[in-house]
């Protein structure tokens, strides 16, 4: 098996870090070491690639890098090598909030326009538990800015960028605390919290309650994208052409991301979760409690943490993804073990930690899952009138169904196969945590195979769209947001539509059912006596949002 050129020096670096990090630890044999590069035994020593530590009962274990940390210079990543680690960052955020609220200066359950009152008041109570837990139904900043300005590169993005374009919006995805899901809105708003209440930027009030006291000294909230940072890696992505390309973020917001860091700094952070030399029983039991929705369902979030079922093991942590970067840091409290992996071209460094854990694991473990097997058969005249468009009044998913022969498969254009586990319900071949029940009425249901459970995705069954370009000509025109202070034209391409605004790359969608297009977002058509008079676009963090038809 071929080795990276950086995998050759691991031992000398893991040692390294073990004499100087946690001496205390003892030596990991031989065979343990080889088992983890071979985890990362696919990194060339001339490509981007990933640093791993890993640490038991507090006490650094391992720590590596593989492949390229600058391309341009020939740099090697090493455990010291500092990473953009992205939504990591939100438990940062988390943490000095809960500290804020532990010396009395805020509580969790205020309503956050006591403190950004430039949040519209939407009838609803957003607390600052609900931006922490993701339940605000604050529409993500992300999609909104993408949406705003057509491309994400256009400009810097600051603070200020994501509070203006907050500010504009007159709707939520849902009413705060009745369901979850992820906004990085929520995580920049209380960073402000943060600077408003303190008197110091999330940088300078997380330095001094956070990371000087834990020593982790090459950490620190980058709120300004044009400083030089010794030792950072830069990031990378592959163009069509197979070539690396650079891919770095290009903002300067904080407190959803923008933390940098390093393995073994994350490391100690983990360790604080025992030895809680920041922090109480009391806030870590409240970082790691999952949130409660209005209807009962478990979110599995905390603040800033995931809890899952890991092959029967409890599993605490988190990921991130900026640009080129790729991050997760976790731990399995009850073996006394944690994780950090940080990539920079394109890993699955969550897959990645979770191939370290096993390693350390081995025996304590629950079985992986067989492949799913058909449990009835099902001929294509039975299974035609499952297929169609299914989409969701809550969310705005849409989901094709087709029939491949004897079998469902998934996509517009057939993807991976349903395979039948009873007469209506579903799972996808080759594994995945949903199954599909297709119920007499017309409705799917999307159950998700987690625990606790949680109530099922509805999905309604409409017959795809058949326009002809006659019908298409109808959506052409004008239209134009206040909520986003955007305007987009509308053009008909072949048997597509055409989204474009300002300098922005063309988005092309589909028919699907009714007066709905999909594409990268969802966009559904309104009319007013049967004419068209507007659109909403609909993306997996933000709904709705209002265009006029302006000609």
């Amino acid at each position: 098996m071929r080795f990276p050129v950086a995998t050759l020096v691991g031992c000398l670096t893991w040692s390294l870090a073990a004499s100087t990090s946690a001496a205390q630890a003892p030596a990991l044999p031989d065979s343990t070491r080889l088992a983890i590069n071979r985890v990362f035994s696919s990194t060339a020593n001339d490509a981007p690639g990933c640093a791993v530590g890993v640490s038991r009962k507090g006490a650094v274990v391992f720590e590596n890098g593989y492949g390229m940390a600058n391309l341009e210079t020939g740099t090697p990543i090493t455990p010291a090598s500092i990473f953009h680690v992205a939504s990591v960052s939100k438990q940062f955020t988390a943490m000095a909030v809960a500290l804020l609220a532990r010396d009395g200066k805020l509580s969790l359950d205020d309503d956050i326009r006591k403190h950004v009152p430039e949040v519209p008041d939407y009838g609803h109570t957003i607390t600052i538990r609900h931006l922490l837990h993701h339940t605000s139904g604050l529409r993500d900043q992300w999609d909104l800015l993408i949406m705003s300005r057509g491309r994400f590169e256009e400009n810097r993005i600051t603070e200020g960028d994501v509070l203006e374009i907050v500010a504009r919006q007159k709707a939520l995805n849902f009413v705060p605390g009745a369901e979850y899901s992820y906004s990085n809105t929520g995580y920049t708003l209380a960073a402000v919290i943060v600077k408003r209440v303190s008197g110091k930027s999330l940088r300078e009030f997380a330095d001094e309650r956070i990371f000087r006291p834990l020593g982790m000294s090459q950490t620190h909230f980058h709120d300004d994208f044009t400083m030089v940072v010794p030792g950072r890696t830069s990031a990378y992505a592959r163009t069509p052409n197979g070539r690396w390309r650079v891919s770095v973020p290009n903002y300067d917001t904080y407190g959803a991301t923008s933390l940098f860091s390093t393995v073994g700094d994350l490391l100690k952070w983990e360790a604080n979760f025992t030895s809680r030399k920041v922090g109480d029983e009391a806030l870590f039991r409240e970082m790691n409690a999952s949130a409660t929705l209005t209807n009962g369902d478990s979110t599995l979030y905390g603040l800033g943490r995931v809890t899952e079922n890991f092959r029967g093991v409890r599993l605490v942590g988190h990921s991130g993804g900026d640009a080129g970067y790729a991050t997760y840091v976790g731990q399995f409290p009850e073996h006394e073990l944690a994780v950090a992996v940080f990539c920079n071209g394109g890993n699955n460094p969550s897959l990645l930690a979770r191939q370290v854990a096993e390693v350390f694991l081995t025996g304590k473990l629950a079985a992986v899952d067989p492949p799913v097997q058909p449990k009835v058969t099902l001929t294509a005249e039975q299974l035609k009138p499952l297929a169609g468009v299914y989409a969701s009044s809550m969310n705005g998913s849409v989901v094709f169904i087709n029939v491949r022969g004897n079998a469902l498969a998934l996509g517009r254009t057939p993807g991976p196969a349903l395979v039948p586990i009873a007469e209506r319900r579903f799972r996808v071949e080759g594994g995945g945590p949903a199954e599909y029940e297709f119920r007499p009425d017309g409705t799917l249901l999307l159950h998700q195979r987690q625990s606790p459970p949680q109530s099922p995705l509805v999905l309604t069954r409409h017959e795809p769209s058949r326009l002809t370009p006659a019908d298409l000509r109808a959506y052409a025109g004008t239209y134009h947001s206040e909520e986003l202070g955007a305007t987009y034209t509308v053009s008909v391409v072949d048997s597509t539509l055409v989204l474009k605004t300002r300098g922005g790359s063309d988005r092309v969608v589909r028919t699907a059912f009714g007066d709905t297009f999909v594409g990268p977002w969802a966009v559904t058509f309104t009319r007013s006596r049967g004419r068209i008079d507007g659109m909403m676009l609909t993306s997996g963090r933000t709904r709705k949002v209002r265009f006029e038809r302006a000609r």
